[in-house]
């Protein structure tokens, strides 16, 4: 019962820092001090919890916790979310805080989700159910936030097309001001690529373990690559060359089509994406 509540906890920490991560890579990109608050203390919590771990750990052991591959994967973790905060605090640097976040989370997932650390297979295929279905979540998290953004992009071009021929009307009325369709359509990204970017990791992971010899030409592999790409394009359009307008919004539903076709098509193709079908 403990071990199952520790699990839990383990988990619980993985969500979590998940969080962390999406909102520094919103204050990364949108120079955002409200979500930076907010991933910074979610960050700290999550520090609190893998030292509590730590400690008891140590003193169930009596030794430092460095000798295994596993203990190894933990200390590294809780070594990078040390850095993070003391690099977030100091020298509020976020390009470096969301990149070292990144690589914290997916050796915490690592750590958390590897089957080889629990005695019991129940609880080792259990914890592979939990990992899939965190990573389909948070992919078709993903794919509603494209879609909206593929909406809002949508209307742009909509109601640009009706200015630029002046057809004055109801439908016109309706339609939201081109500012606020182009901004509700970036923010969506912003929010949809570093959830798919999370969902990617924790899938290879799933992939890499429950699937051998995974085939890393599979279609579905490709396809949500590709998606990430397209869709991290259009925010290097936007936020780098100052890209927007008519242009982005193009890119942007473009893009979305790469998002039905991984969906539909490439689920289909797939060798082991059999749970999309």
């Amino acid at each position: 019962m403990f071990d199952v509540f520790m699990t839990r906890l383990h988990e619980l920490t993985v969500v979590l820092y998940a969080f962390s991560v999406l909102l520094y890579f919103f204050d990364f990109i949108h120079h955002n001090r409200k979500a930076n608050r907010i991933a910074f203390w979610l960050l700290a919590f999550v520090w609190v919890l893998q030292t509590v771990f730590l400690v008891f750990y140590m003193k169930e052991t009596g030794r430092f916790p460095v000798l295994t591959i596993f203990e190894g994967l933990y200390f590294y973790a809780w070594v990078l979310v040390t850095l993070s905060i003391v690099i977030n605090h100091l020298l509020r640097v976020d390009f470096i805080v969301f990149f070292t976040n990144i690589l914290g989370f997916t050796v915490m997932a690592i750590h958390t989700f590897a089957p080889m650390q629990y005695h019991s297979h129940i609880m080792a295929e259990k914890l592979m159910s939990e990992l899939l279905l965190i990573h389909i979540t948070m992919a078709i998290l993903s794919y509603g936030a494209f879609s909206l953004s593929f909406v809002f992009s949508s209307l742009y071009l909509l109601q640009y097309d009706l200015l630029k021929r002046k057809k004055w009307g109801t439908r016109l009325i309706r339609l939201a001001d081109l500012e606020m369709l182009e901004k509700s359509s970036y923010i969506l990204a912003v929010i949809g690529v570093p959830m798919l970017l999370l969902s990617l990791i924790l899938g290879l992971q799933w992939a890499l373990l429950k699937v051998p010899g995974m085939p890393w030409y599979d279609m579905k592999i490709i396809g949500s690559f590709l998606l990430l790409t397209a869709y991290s394009i259009y925010l290097y359009l936007r936020i780098v060359k100052n890209l927007s307008g008519r242009k982005l919004a193009i890119w942007n539903t473009a893009s979305f089509l790469i998002v039905l076709i991984n969906f539909f098509l490439f689920s289909q193709l797939s060798s082991f994406h059999l749970w999309y079908s």
